[in-house]
């Protein structure tokens, strides 16, 4: 890749082990593609689309990265454990974690099924705790770790309707702090992004439609969603020796429509 622009070398990330949950599509996959760029190599996680684990990581390899895809399922601890082992198999290390898996399902609270709510905590609340208990040893074992959890402004204020998913954003915000003291004395920094509305595949249903467009960007004081892109770069940001003294922190990516100090 060759040598950074000097104002940028505090961005490169030659040499560190990343995985990205959920990095084929939407945040996951801009995320990955960041990294790339910075130098790091990729570990891609997915759970059903094999199509687009294989186009990310194509896509990846391009920056002159070594990419590994593995599917697994991190709302179980055994998927979680093959996703760690793996990426120590391949890589023997492991320097930066991305909790990005999730699912947006909702109910009005008395028609929620209980398959509903375990299978959007299992996946978000979950999936972020078996990945974390399975990564920090590897980092521990390093000397170092950034751990970015993406959580959403649901988790800060609530969300009507999507009640399970709220409970599972909060959990992620709590989760954090908790780790952020437990882990600096192990040079492991823990943030999270809370983004509000991005434009991504989650979200088509809501977005797709004009009128609804329209509706959800007047309430976003800069005007518009969020785009994949807008949300990664702070996730790089975080994984940067720029935030070297940053943990515990919940970064707040929604153009203004949640403003939480």
């Amino acid at each position: 890749m060759g040598d950074f622009p000097n104002q940028l070398k505090d961005f490169d990330l030659r040499g560190r082990v990343a995985i990205v949950t959920g990095g084929a599509r939407g945040i996951g996959r801009a995320t990955a593609e960041h990294f790339a760029r910075a130098g790091a190599a990729i570990v891609i996680n997915y759970l059903k689309d094999e199509a687009a684990a294989k186009s990310t990581a194509a896509a990846l390899e391009d920056f002159g990265v070594r990419v590994h895809a593995v599917r697994a399922d991190v709302s179980e601890a055994r998927g979680a454990e093959k996703l760690v082992r793996e990426t120590a198999e391949v890589f023997g290390r492991l320097d930066i974690l991305v909790c990005n898996a999730g699912i947006w399902e909702g109910a009005p609270v008395e028609q929620m099924s209980e398959e509903l709510w375990d299978r959007v905590l299992g996946v978000n609340l979950r999936g972020t705790w078996t990945v974390c208990r399975q990564a920090v040893p590897l980092m521990k074992d390093g000397g170092y770790g950034r751990i970015v959890v993406v959580s959403s402004t649901a988790g800060q204020r609530g969300e009507a309707f999507y009640a399970g998913y709220a409970a599972s954003k909060g959990g992620q915000i709590s989760f954090v702090k908790s780790l952020a003291v437990e882990l600096a004395p192990f040079n492991i920094n823990v943030n999270a992004v809370a983004p509000g509305w991005v434009d991504t595949e989650m979200t088509s249903g809501a977005l797709g439609a004009e009128s609804g467009r329209a509706s959800i960007a007047s309430g976003i004081p800069l005007g518009r969603p969020a785009s994949p892109d807008d949300v990664a770069l702070p996730i790089l940001f975080l994984c940067s020796s720029w935030a070297r003294h940053i943990t515990g922190e919940v970064l707040n990516v929604n153009g203004g429509a949640v403003l939480c100090g």
